[in-house]
């Protein structure tokens, strides 16, 4: 008999592809990883994952090698949880008539500055916008919608590139790393100069056109927007409840998605909830162990039943508050220990306690979701009890990091990093 098999195209190596492909295991399905480099995913040997290298940004060397493996095994499903080959994947589903969203809607989606656009002749709300290529364009974009602004680049994801420009000096800073050669396109250098919506994060996690839950989510200070703790579900009146549900179904018939998984980002500011970003996608590590935990609703399982062509009904029940705490250094340089990972998972509510990084690393602060160096999920009944638990399990994680030796140091100056570092401090 034929093997069945799931196709996974990339992901993040410690987010959510090992779950995709335990998943995929416990539904019977044998998950292969193609990868421009399947050696990231260190642990797939442990595992007994079939990972393959191919050139995951040549569509058609992607086409060849499903071909291939269509000869072996019976293709079930192909699916990814990364969002630059999102739009890659959505063209494979089509070309081997597998279930999967239209590739039109994730491209257009997968461009800011289009997704800004549809989102707005749909009448849904988005911060004033601009699309600049380069730093005169920037200046004149900044004029028009007044300091301050945020600049990104107009195809990314993780907060990669994002920086809130408060004045002049911010504003050509940033757009000198953009577009003089510092920061990595996959596509044409294209930048975003958007007005800043001030006001609290939401984030709306949907499964085709259902809403499954909606979290609420703290940065660290800025300029930059590194996530500091996130809460699901989020204190919401009914009312607010009911503006972000809606709007985010306004935001998936604008973008023509309503196919799989989407996170639609939203701040509530003086002039009620405006959408900040739609990502035809399902978030990252530990996004979706959280909505599990609080609503019983197993968001990656859920996505390749999809995948597979099943739509079940997906049942969902309240029965915690869940908080997930990142651990973020405040300083570059070498990490020399990180201590009271055993003690932290041993707090009573604590689920989770995961550290990304290793002994010796070192760390080099991008702006971004790569700053996260480990995270904390607690859960209990309570929210109030909940976020005590995960500063209870915070404060057992300890670290210390010594600088980068500057010009005029010796390397051995003995300088001592954070040795007690807090998120949220």
């Amino acid at each position: 008999m034929t093997r069945r098999a799931i196709i996974l195209v990339e992901g993040d190596p410690t987010g959510n592809i090992l779950p995709y492909a335990q998943a995929a295991r416990r539904l019977g399905l044998h998950p292969i990883i193609l990868s421009s480099e399947p050696a990231q995913y260190d642990w797939r040997v442990a595992e007994s994952i079939e990972a393959i290298r191919v050139d995951t940004n040549d569509l058609d060397a992607l086409t060849r090698e499903c071909s291939r493996l269509r000869s072996t095994y019976e293709v079930a499903g192909i699916t990814c949880a990364k969002e630059w080959v999102c739009a890659a994947v959505a063209k494979l589903c089509k070309h081997f008539d597998l279930p999967g969203p239209s590739p039109a809607s994730i491209e257009r989606c997968c461009d800011k500055f289009t997704q800004r656009r549809l989102l707005a002749e749909a009448g849904v709300p988005v911060p004033a916008y601009r699309l600049a290529t380069n730093a005169t364009d920037v200046e004149h974009s900044a004029a028009e919608i007044g300091l301050p602004v945020i600049l990104k680049p107009a195809v990314g994801n993780g907060s990669s590139g994002v920086r809130l420009c408060r004045n002049v000096d911010d504003l050509i800073e940033h757009t000198a790393y953009l577009l003089g050669g510092k920061h990595i396109w996959r596509s044409s250098p294209k930048v975003l100069v958007e007005e800043f919506a001030n006001g609290p994060y939401y984030g709306a996690y949907m499964m085709g056109d259902e809403l499954i839950g909606i979290c609420a989510a703290e940065f660290d200070p800025p300029p930059h927007f590194v996530f500091r703790e996130w809460t699901f579900p989020a204190s919401l009146t009914e009312e607010q409840h009911e503006r972000i549900a809606d709007l985010s179904r306004s935001c998936l018939r604008a973008l023509g998605l309503g196919w799989g998984p989407a996170g639609v980002e939203v701040r509530w500011t003086k002039r009620g909830p405006v959408v900040i970003e739609v990502n035809p996608r399902l978030a990252g590590a530990p996004d979706p162990q959280m909505v599990q935990l609080a609503c019983g609703v197993d968001l990656v399982t859920e996505h390749i039943k999809l995948v597979l062509g099943d739509r079940r009904n997906r049942r969902r029940r309240h029965s915690q508050t869940v908080v997930a705490r990142y651990l973020v250094p405040d300083r570059d340089g070498i990490l020399d220990r990180i201590d009271g990972e055993s003690q932290a998972a041993a707090v009573p509510g604590v689920v989770e306690v995961k550290l990304c990084i290793e002994p010796k690393t070192p760390i080099a602060r991008k702006g971004d979701y790569r700053d996260c160096i480990g995270y904390i999920v607690a859960a209990s009944p309570d929210l109030a009890e909940t976020k005590m638990i995960a500063q209870r399990g915070v404060d057992l994680i300890s670290w210390s990091i010594t600088p980068f030796a500057t010009r005029g140091s010796g390397s051995g100056s003995g300088e001592t990093g954070n040795k007690a570092a807090r998120p949220g401090r």
